[in-house]
């Protein structure tokens, strides 16, 4: 699932190229992957992109108005993508219809832009089994749950070690901890693995027994994995930020592997529908976990 690093680095390059265009194609082949809709979907051409963000793992395209605003509603339109586990975009210098990459997986969505002259092409596909992207279009962000709900930023300045310190106040493991978009907005599977493992803490641990030091390297680990990997990816193209991502990554994916800092085997423990890497000998003392309805995998 694309997580921070990469979402910003997405909302980072499309800012540059489409900020100040005008949509010149919108097509839905299926309105499944539509889930709320303030106007109708072909309405969103002519209008014009005023800028690209991010907010946890969503990109948020915000859309001026068109001239004619609606009653009482003279403000802007955001339409708003999250790619959950296996979306992602195509992105081309090209126009709808001319030659583009080809997307794989199932076809969401098709935006067509121009700006300056220069067209381009978008189009929002999903690999998985499970079709999981999914496209908003409303006056603001927060009428999506999954916005509304979203914790702080971990890159925030305004998150400090107090803050990130109130949130382990109970008994959750601290992998699930960091996972949990209602606490900390951005993190998934790949970085909480990630940043555990450079702080040397084990997956399962109780988030309330860390203590102030514990805590301290573990809030300062995760800025630091996460700015580095936003400072690396940034200038990439949206076809490069996957293998780069995974190219990046130290345990996560990386079963079987030798650990970076110590050489040990890296261990896995799966779940249904998804799985965590660790290293023993880095981060539980040697312990090889294995969890109740789960499988170890060496």
């Amino acid at each position: 699932m694309p997580e921070l690093p990469e979402i910003t680095a997405l909302a980072t390059f499309l800012d540059a190229r489409l900020s100040g265009s005008r949509i010149t194609d919108a097509l839905l082949p299926s309105k499944f992957a539509l889930k709320i809709s303030a106007v109708p979907f072909e309405s969103l051409i002519a209008r014009t992109v005023e800028s690209v963000g991010r907010q946890g793992k969503f990109i948020i395209v915000r859309i001026a108005p068109d001239g004619l605003p609606e009653a009482g509603n003279p403000g802007p339109l955001f339409l708003v993508v999250n790619f959950a586990k296996a979306g992602w975009l195509t992105f081309s210098d090209t126009q709808p219809g001319e030659d583009a990459p080809s997307p794989d997986g199932y076809f969401a969505a098709r935006f067509g832009f121009e700006n300056d002259d220069r067209g381009y092409q978008v189009i929002l596909a999903d690999t998985g089994t499970w079709k999981g992207l999914t496209i908003f279009i409303v006056k603001d962000p927060t009428e999506v749950k999954g916005i509304a709900e979203l914790g702080p930023e971990p890159l925030d300045p305004a998150f400090g070690i107090d803050e990130f310190s109130k949130l382990f106040t109970h008994r959750q493991q601290v992998k699930g901890l960091l996972k949990d978009q209602k606490l900390i907005a951005g993190i998934g599977n790949a970085y909480s693995d990630e940043i555990l493992h450079a702080a040397k803490l084990s997956p399962v641990v109780a988030a309330s027994s860390l203590d102030q030091e514990a805590l301290r390297l573990l809030y300062t680990t995760m800025k630091d994995i996460l700015s580095g990997a936003v400072q690396e990816f940034t200038s990439l193209h949206p076809g490069e930020l996957k293998a780069a991502k995974k190219s990046s990554m130290r345990v996560h994916g990386r079963t079987g592997e030798p650990c970076p800092i110590c050489s040990d085997t890296i261990r896995e423990v799966a779940f249904v529908g998804t799985s965590l890497q660790y290293c023993p000998t880095c981060q539980t003392d040697g312990e090889v976990l294995v969890k109740r309805g789960s499988r170890e995998v060496a």
